[in-house]
C-alpha cells in the first residue's frame, strides 16, 4: 500500500490533473500546482494537462499550465472535459477531491467526469469522513466504481477507507502530502530580514476562517507574554474567500478586537494577505514555534502542518487526526481542543527547554524527508504505472455506445467514404490524425495493396463502377512500387513521391502478390487483367525463397486467387504446393496438442496462416493440411475469447509466448480481418454455420463487443479507429484499420449477403 519510490517510475506519456488551481487562493489549488510541477520534471515535454475547476464569480486569470476551465456549476463542462482528455489520449488522470470544490449536491458533478473517462483515474482525497452524510457516502461509493486508486495522505485515512467505505486495500495508496525541500536552519537565520532579532516568533499561517481556532491561541497569549514579553504571534494569511463572500471579515475583526481589549497589540501581528511561496518559507524559517489550534477533529490532512514540520518548526497543535499522526514519537506537542491554558503551558515548556525544542524540530524535519515533492512525484508516477498496467490486464467497460449501434442483428452497410478521403491521385495515405489524412507519413504498398483488394471485391459484390478509378490508382501505385532491378516491391513512399527504400519486407512483397492475384481474378477489363498478370509474374519468383510463415501465407492466398482465373498454370500450381508444404512442415515441427502453432510465439496476422492451410489443403488437395488449419483456427479463437464470450485479440504489446500469458493490448483491427477471412474459408470448406457465427463475433468486436465495450467503427466517416487500448479506441482512423474493417465487412456480405446470426 505504501508506494515504492523508484528513480525511474515509468514511461508515461501524458498525465492530466484536475482540481482547483492557482491563482485560486486555497490549499488544494497550491497542492495541484505543486504536484503538477513535480511530476512534469519527470515526464517528457507536454507531459501534463491541467483542468481547473473554476468559480466564474472570481474571474481568475490562469497560467498557461491550465488547458481547460470547468465552470463549477456547469454540469456540461465536466462531460466536455472528459471528452477532451479522451481525445488527447491521456494515460492517467489525477483528480483532487474535496466535497466542497465541485458542482452539484455534495460535489456530484465530478462523478459525471469520472464515469466518462477512458483512462485510469487516481483520486487524491483531501477529505475523508468517518461520518459522511448520505449524499457524501453515495458519492464515495460511486467514485469507488470509477477510480482505479485512491490516495490517502495519512495512515488513518487508509484505515477509514477500508473500514468505513469497504474499499479494498489494493485500491488504496498512501502518499504523504508534498512539501518543499529546504535546508534545516536556526530561526535566527531568517529573523533579521523581518526585523525580529531578539524576538520569539510563534506562527500560524493559512487562509483564515473560524475553524482555524485562532481565538484559542490569542487567549493563551497573556499567560505566555507574562513570562516572555518579547513573544510575537503572527497570523499569516488572507481571509478565506468563501468566508469573505458569506460573512465579510467579521471573524478577523473579532480577533483584532480581542487583541485590543487585552493590550496585545505589540505581541500579535495580522498579515492579511496571500504570500508567495518564497516569503512563506522565510516566515516559517523565522518561527520558533508553529501552532495549529484547529477546532475540527476530522481533518485528515493539513498542508500547512506538513510545510511547517518539513521546514523544521517545533509544532504545537490540537489533536485533529492528521496532527495526531504527524506529531507522534516526539515530533511535536498536542493540547486539547479549545484549551488555551494547556496551549500556554506547552509553549512555555518548549521555550524553557531549548534542548527539547531542538529535538522536536530535528525529529519533525527528518521524518518529513520522504515528503519532499520529488519523492512524492515519484510515488504518484509509480501508482500511475501500476494502474496503467492493471487496466491493460482488466480494462474497464464503457457504456458510451453510439446510438447508431442498435440492438438488432443487422450489420452496417459498406461505406467507402473514409477510404476515398484517405486517397489522393498517388494512392492511399498510410496514417490519419483522427479522421484527417496525415501527409507527413506518406504512403506504403501494404495499404495500397489492401485497398486494391477492397475496391476490387467491392466492385465484384456491388457492381459499382464508381470505384474503378480507385482500382486504377491503387494498381498504379503497386506497379510503381516494383523495383525491377531487385525483383521486389518497395514499401514506403514519402508525400513527395520519393521511395524511401530500395526493397521492402517479405511481408509487404507477399501482401502485394496477394493483391495482384485478386486483381487477376477480379479484373474488370482486359487492361487491368494484362497489367496485373504481367506484374504478378514479374514479382512471384521472389517468394520461392521466403521462409517467414506469414509471408508464405500471404503469397499462397494471392496465388490461389491467380489460379481462379489461370488454373492451368502448372508453374504457379507447383509453387503453391511447395510453399504450402513448407508452411505445413513448420506446423508439424512445432505444433503439439496443447500448442497447435508453428512458432514459439503467437504474434501478428495469426489467422492468416490458418487461412492459407485451409485454402491450400482443400485445393491441392491435402486433408491433413486443411485439418491442421481448422484445428489451429479453433485454438486461436478459443485463446482469444474473454469470459463474456467476446473476441479478445492477442495484443501487440507483448504477444503470447508458449507457456506464458497473453498480452491483452494493444488490439489491432488487422488481426480481426485475418480471423474473418480464415473463418470464411473454414465455412466454405465445412459448410458449418459455427464459422458464420464466429465471423459475426468478429464483426461485433468492431461494434463494441470487446474488452472495453467501445465501438471502433465510425458510422459517420466509414473509417475504423486504430486499435484498442485499455483507455479505449485509438481515435486515429488510419488506412490499415479502415481497410481491415472494410475487408471484414465485404467478406461477410460475400459469404452470406448480410446474414443474421444463427439463433442456435
Amino acid at each position: 500500500m505504501d508506494t515504492m519510490l523508484e528513480d525511474n517510475p515509468c514511461d508515461i506519456g501524458k498525465v492530466a490533473l484536475f482540481g482547483t488551481y492557482v491563482p485560486k487562493k486555497c490549499g488544494i489549488a497550491t497542492f495541484t500546482r505543486d504536484l503538477r510541477d513535480a511530476i512534469t520534471t519527470k515526464l517528457s515535454d507536454n507531459g501534463s494537462i491541467v483542468l481547473a475547476i473554476d468559480d466564474e464569480l472570481e474571474q481568475l486569470q490562469y497560467p498557461d499550465d491550465v488547458r481547460f476551465q470547468v465552470r463549477v456549476q456547469q454540469q456540461h463542462d465536466y462531460r466536455v472535459a472528459a471528452d477532451l482528455l479522451n481525445i488527447n489520449q491521456v494515460d492517467v488522470t489525477m483528480i483532487q477531491h474535496e466535497f466542497g470544490i465541485y458542482g452539484g449536491q455534495d460535489g456530484r458533478y465530478v462523478v459525471d467526469l469520472m464515469k466518462r473517462l477512458r483512462m485510469p483515474i487516481i483520486c487524491t482525497l483531501h477529505t475523508i469522513l468517518r461520518d459522511p452524510t448520505r449524499g457524501q457516502e453515495r458519492i464515495m461509493r460511486d467514485m469507488t466504481e470509477y477510480c482505479d486508486r485512491f490516495v490517502a495522505m495519512s495512515h488513518l485515512g487508509v484505515d477509514i477507507l477500508k473500514d468505513r467505505y469497504d474499499i479494498p486495500e489494493e485500491k488504496i495508496a498512501y502518499i504523504p502530502h508534498g512539501i518543499p525541500d529546504v535546508p534545516f536552519v536556526d530561526p535566527a537565520h531568517y529573523k533579521d530580514s523581518f526585523g525580529f532579532v531578539g524576538k520569539t516568533i510563534i506562527l500560524t499561517f493559512g487562509l483564515l476562517s473560524p475553524s482555524k481556532g485562532i481565538e484559542c491561541m490569542l487567549q493563551a497569549m497573556p499567560e505566555i507574554v507574562k513570562k516572555y514579553p518579547e513573544v510575537v504571534y503572527i497570523v499569516l494569511g488572507a481571509t478565506h474567500p468563501a468566508i469573505l463572500h458569506n460573512e465579510s471579515d467579521a471573524y478577523r475583526n473579532s480577533l483584532e478586537h480581542f487583541v485590543e481589549q487585552h493590550g496585545l497589540q505589540k505581541n500579535v501581528m495580522f498579515h492579511n494577505r496571500y504570500v508567495s511561496f518564497e516569503e512563506l518559507c522565510r516566515y516559517i524559517g523565522a518561527a520558533d514555534i508553529y501552532v495549529t489550534p484547529y477546532l475540527n477533529e476530522a481533518q485528515i490532512t493539513s498542508g500547512t502542518l506538513a510545510y511547517a514540520m518539513g521546514m523544521g518548526s517545533a509544532v504545537v497543535s490540537t489533536p485533529y487526526w492528521y496532527a495526531e499522526e504527524m506529531l507522534a514519537d516526539n515530533r511535536g506537542r498536542l493540547f486539547p481542543f479549545k484549551d488555551a491554558d494547556a496551549l500556554a503551558r506547552e509553549i512555555i515548556e518548549l521555550l524553557e527547554n531549548p534542548t527539547t525544542w531542538d529535538t522536536i524540530r530535528k525529529n519533525a524535519y527528518n521524518y518529513c524527508r520522504s515528503m519532499v515533492w520529488d519523492s512524492v512525484a515519484k510515488a504518484y508516477l509509480n501508482v500511475a504505472k501500476d494502474v496503467i498496467a492493471e487496466r491493460r490486464q482488466a480494462p474497464k467497460q464503457t457504456d458510451l455506445v453510439p446510438a447508431e449501434v442498435v440492438s438488432g442483428r443487422a450489420i452496417p452497410n459498406i461505406n467507402l467514404k473514409h477510404l476515398r478521403t484517405m486517397t489522393d491521385d498517388t494512392g492511399m495515405f498510410q496514417h490519419a490524425i483522427y479522421t484527417i489524412p496525415d501527409r507527413n507519413h506518406g504512403y506504403c504498398v501494404d495499404d495500397n495493396a489492401r485497398a486494391l483488394i477492397a475496391t476490387l471485391r467491392y466492385n465484384s459484390l456491388r457492381q459499382d463502377g464508381s470505384v474503378l478509378s480507385l482500382v486504377n490508382t491503387f494498381l498504379a501505385f503497386v506497379h510503381g512500387a516494383f523495383n525491377a532491378e531487385t525483383g521486389r516491391f518497395r514499401n514506403f513512399m514519402g508525400y513527395d513521391r520519393r521511395w524511401l527504400e530500395e526493397q521492402g519486407s517479405e511481408d509487404s512483397h507477399a501482401r502485394t502478390i496477394w493483391a495482384l492475384g485478386e486483381a487477376v481474378s477480379l479484373a474488370t477489363n482486359d487492361g487491368v487483367l494484362g497489367y496485373s498478370t504481367r506484374l504478378f509474374n514479374y514479382a512471384v519468383p521472389a517468394v520461392e525463397n521466403f521462409r517467414s510463415p506469414r509471408s508464405i501465407a500471404f503469397a499462397l492466398i494471392g496465388i490461389h486467387a491467380y489460379l481462379r482465373r489461370y488454373s492451368g498454370d502448372t508453374h504457379i500450381r507447383r509453387l503453391r504446393e511447395t510453399l504450402a508444404n513448407t508452411l505445413f512442415a513448420r506446423f508439424q515441427e512445432y505444433a503439439t496438442e496443447e500448442w497447435p502453432w508453428c512458432e514459439e510465439t503467437v504474434t501478428y496476422d495469426n489467422a492468416r496462416l490458418c487461412h492459407a492451410l485451409i485454402l491450400c489443403g482443400q485445393w491441392i488437395p491435402n486433408g491433413d493440411m486443411a485439418e491442421q488449419g481448422l484445428r489451429s483456427l479453433r485454438w486461436l479463437l478459443d485463446i482469444q475469447t474473454n469470459e463474456k464470450g467476446q473476441i479478445s485479440i492477442i495484443g501487440c504489446d507483448g504477444w503470447l509466448e508458449r507457456g506464458g500469458s497473453r498480452a491483452l493490448f494493444d488490439q489491432q483491427p488487422v488481426e480481426m480481418m485475418s480471423l474473418v477471412d480464415a473463418c470464411a474459408e473454414a465455412y466454405r470448406v465445412t459448410h458449418d454455420m459455427h464459422w458464420g457465427n464466429e465471423i459475426r463475433r468478429c464483426l461485433d468486436w468492431f461494434l463494441g463487443s470487446n474488452d472495453v465495450g467501445e465501438v471502433l467503427y465510425d458510422f459517420k466517416t466509414g473509417g475504423c479507429r486504430d486499435g484498442l487500448s485499455p483507455q479505449g479506441a485509438n481515435q486515429n482512423e488510419g488506412a490499415e484499420s479502415t481497410l481491415a474493417w472494410l475487408l471484414s465487412l465485404i467478406t461477410a456480405y460475400e459469404l452470406m449477403g448480410g446474414w443474421q446470426k444463427d439463433p442456435s
